[in-house]
């Protein structure tokens, strides 16, 4: 059905404006993805001294006395980290397919990041235990993984500090600027990560010693390194989720851009046909009036 120029130039006003809204989408999270990537970049030096800890720890104590299988009874926690922002896709219900293909049986603690995650895990058929706000900002990060802490902690209550069961289950970037779902299995520690850790070589002349009790300085370095995981695991899916909304963004922008062009073509097509109507009216009322006059000239007239 032919369009109306008033209608045509009032959808592309329309489109103007939408453009306007994704444009500014856009730029946000061109902008808000900057600080997550240096704090995931801030956290990873940080880990780095815990791991060469671990790795000093590894060297120097006996790991069958601190390293512990977990039983039947202890918990195994998940957690689940989302987006509570939207316009990124399907991107909780992408990371609640790959947590329910990890967590089975009914003894699992789920714990979600956000309340869209949490409706995108209850959508699957999995109940949460807690569920912890995303931050709003890169300074929230350690606040949520201090909040995570602490509840872990009253999960570890009877129990060592590595007989816990943990998945972290997160959306991370990957190659040509795509995102992927990653489960990340922190605890138990396996006696191979250890031993990896005891074969790193050791950049000094000085060998390191331990100067505290094993058990203590074990559960201090494994507590650090929660809480550098948690947190990189936070800024890597704030940071993943800011990247596949702009994404999304230029993909709108492309789409109002083409759709904007149909529009514009069907304005001058419109524009041309009214202009065209205008002139045949013009020579058809022109038409009428010459034969009008030359069957009935008006009085005083001379014919030719």
């Amino acid at each position: 059905m032919a369009q109306t120029l008033e209608t045509l130039n009032h959808r592309m006003a329309t489109l103007q404006s939408i453009r306007s809204i994704v444009r500014t989408m856009k730029t946000l999270s061109a902008v808000n993805a900057a600080p997550y990537d240096r704090a995931a970049a801030s956290i990873k030096a940080y880990h780095e001294t815990i791991l060469q800890g671990l790795q000093i720890f590894a060297m120097s104590a006996p790991l069958p006395e601190v390293m512990a299988e977990v039983d039947s009874h202890a918990p195994k926690i998940a957690l689940v980290f989302g987006s509570d922002h939207g316009l990124c896709g399907g991107y909780n219900e992408t990371i609640a397919a790959a947590a329910k293909a990890h967590v089975s049986g009914k003894d699992w603690h789920i714990l979600a990041v956000g309340a869209q995650m949490e409706d995108a895990l209850n959508g699957l058929g999995l109940a949460i235990s807690s569920r912890f706000m995303p931050p709003a900002s890169p300074d929230g990060i350690g606040r949520l993984a201090g909040e995570i802490l602490v509840a872990l902690d009253d999960y570890r209550v009877g129990v060592q500090e590595n007989e816990i069961a943990l998945t972290l289950t997160f959306m991370q970037r990957s190659g040509h600027g795509l995102q992927a779902a990653v489960t990340e299995e922190l605890l138990p520690l396996s006696p191979t990560f250890l031993m990896d850790l005891a074969k790193r070589p050791w950049d000094s002349r000085s060998l390191p010693i331990l100067m505290m009790d094993d058990v203590a300085i074990f559960t201090a370095l494994i507590r650090n390194h929660l809480f550098a995981s948690l947190f990189r695991a936070a800024a890597e899916a704030i940071a993943t989720e800011n990247a596949a909304r702009l994404a999304l963004m230029q993909q709108a922008e492309r789409a109002i851009d083409d759709r904007y062009e149909e529009m514009l073509q069907a304005v001058r097509s419109a524009r041309q046909s009214e202009i065209t109507n205008e002139l045949l009216d013009v020579i058809t009322g022109f038409e009428a009036l010459k034969k009008k006059y030359a069957k009935d000239p008006p009085e005083g007239a001379q014919s030719k």
